[in-house]
């Protein structure tokens, strides 16, 4: 079996078309990213995208780049297949979680063509589409219906719209949204953002609104009032932050505190996405596979994932359309669903990519 011979990163950065904004303060004004390469013994180069995000896991490029420093001495000379002594390392370094997913879907990528195969080949999917969804951030009503639009058009029926800040703006932004698209379904993102005493007011106004389900309406350490409020029944409640790793979800389903697991592999990368999403399913929870803001070859892996057994909800995979460009030809969604046989047949654009890197300084 190949052995780890090198892991390189290389960072790109990649426009947005507007900025996304969520929470009490986070704006998104491009892709500032990194591409995480392992090459193998034998030449089997593996690829992922480092989602860099501080304001969610206090991770920069030059902490990545740091992580990635103390982790290569520990990765070098182990064998591809070796997933105990891999998961070992990854685990025995916490937190880091953009690094950590990103390289334990590369390395999943260079096993696979270590073996003759792609990745795609071996998550074997479940079912043959996916439902797909698209992040709306706050902001102006003009701005939002603008964004929702475009991704309308681009065949998407799902819209996640940020929310909390202001319950007011917030209904007038969603009722604009239904008026503009009835045919399409929504469901709430509060980032954290609610006072416990308030949520259920807002939970009950946005189920009068129509909306499916609600994403982590309540801070975290919450814990007592996130379980009181999910067992009133308003709304289905998404976690999140709140289950970001397998130890996190465990404690999650012993509280029964959410109805739908949001699986992000940006974080969790295959192993542990696919661990979460079998203990999910185990307690009867559904599943949606989620974004991290990445590009569309981020996404493309994320949505190998969404085709597993026990993913059941609309998969936040259209995030990329807000991207001014791209190296990965994602394939075009119809009518709501994205199909498998669109999915695989996309391969990583070389040439665009070189477009998109940053020299080293």
């Amino acid at each position: 079996m190949p052995t780890v011979r090198d892991l390189r990163l290389i960072p790109f950065r990649i426009p947005l078309k507007a900025p996304l904004r969520w929470g009490k303060a986070s704006e998104l004004a491009a892709l500032e990213h990194a591409l995480l390469e392992v090459e193998l013994s034998d030449g089997s180069l593996g690829r992922a995208e480092v989602a860099i995000r501080p304001t969610i896991y206090g991770e920069t490029l030059g902490s990545v780049r740091a992580g990635l420093d103390y982790l290569r001495p520990r990765l070098l000379g182990l064998e591809a297949d070796d997933q105990e002594g891999i998961r070992a390392v990854l685990e025995g370094f916490p937190f880091n979680f953009g690094l950590k997913g990103a390289l334990d879907t590369a390395l999943w990528e260079a096993w696979a063509r270590s073996e003759g195969e792609e990745l795609h080949q071996v998550l074997k999917p479940a079912k043959h589409r996916v439902r797909v969804a698209y992040i709306l951030g706050l902001g102006e009503e003009d701005e939002v219906l603008e964004d929702a639009r475009m991704a309308f058009g681009a065949g998407v029926r799902v819209f996640k719209v940020k929310v909390g800040q202001d319950l007011e703006a917030d209904t007038r932004r969603i009722l604009r949204l239904k008026e503009a698209f009835p045919e399409a379904e929504l469901y709430a993102d509060a980032n954290e953002s609610l006072p416990p005493k308030e949520a259920e007011r807002y939970l009950l106004a946005w189920k009068a609104l129509g909306l499916r389900y609600v994403e982590e309406p309540l801070p975290v350490e919450e814990v007592e009032a996130r379980r009181a409020l999910r067992e009133k029944g308003i709304l289905p409640l998404i976690a999140d932050d709140a289950a970001m790793t397998p130890k996190d979800l465990r404690r999650e389903l012993a509280l029964n505190t959410f109805d739908v697991l949001n699986l992000k592999p940006a974080r969790t990368g295959v192993t542990w996405t696919l661990e979460m999403l079998a203990l999910a399913r185990e307690k009867g929870k559904k599943a949606m596979v989620g974004s991290q803001a990445q590009s569309a070859f981020g996404a493309y892996q994320s949505a190998l994932l969404a085709f597993q057994q026990g993913v059941t909800e609309p998969c936040e995979l259209a995030f990329h359309l807000k991207a001014e460009g791209g190296f990965f030809p994602f394939p075009p969604f119809r009518e709501g669903w994205l199909y498998w046989e669109d999915l695989v047949e996309g391969r990583f654009d070389e040439e665009a990519f070189a477009r998109y890197a940053l020299k080293e300084a």
